[in-house]
């Protein structure tokens, strides 16, 4: 079957019923997307389908056949500028071990999508479904406040337009 990744169409050999993240990691070798729970829980496996974040650990193949699909790899626009998120996470030293967080980077980033200005509990709300276990979420919160910060003003900063 042929899945579109990172705006790329790749074709897979898995089985229909099979879940995407194996796809994604084991066949097409894209290996920052984590295994963590494989039953949808704790988020390490987040990818956005159709720009909504997705725990690819309970996706079956079949119902992603035609959407898009994005992983942490073709999170940022281009190979030298970093996504807001991905930027914040850095900024704030966010990660311990690191086994959470392009889960945790790729669900801020839908979630703010989504809502661009969050209110702190909005946010404390949104990323509480992926766990950290090195408990690094007062960085996750302050990274996810920034990268909104960040997207905000980008967003109202006229682009140049040429005569």
């Amino acid at each position: 079957m042929k899945l579109r990744i990172n705006g790329e169409v790749h074709e897979v050999e898995d089985d229909p019923s099979g879940m995407l993240l194996w796809a994604i990691r084991d066949e097409l070798g894209m290996t920052g997307t984590k295994f963590g729970c494989g039953a949808g829980i704790c988020g390490a496996c987040t990818v956005h389908v159709n720009g909504k974040a997705q725990r690819s650990c309970i996706t079956p193949l079949v119902t992603v056949e035609d959407a898009e699909i994005r992983t942490i790899e073709g999170l940022a626009p281009d190979e030298i500028t970093l996504h807001p998120v991905q930027k914040a996470f850095i900024d704030h030293q966010t990660p311990q071990c690191g086994w959470c967080m392009s889960g945790q980077i790729m669900h801020a980033a839908a979630f703010l999508e989504e809502n661009p200005t969050p209110s702190d509990d909005e946010i404390v709300a949104a990323m509480g479904n992926n766990y950290c276990r090195c408990g690094c979420y007062v960085r996750i919160k302050s990274a996810v406040t920034q990268a909104a910060e960040e997207m905000a003003n980008a967003a109202s900063v006229p682009s140049k337009v040429s005569a």
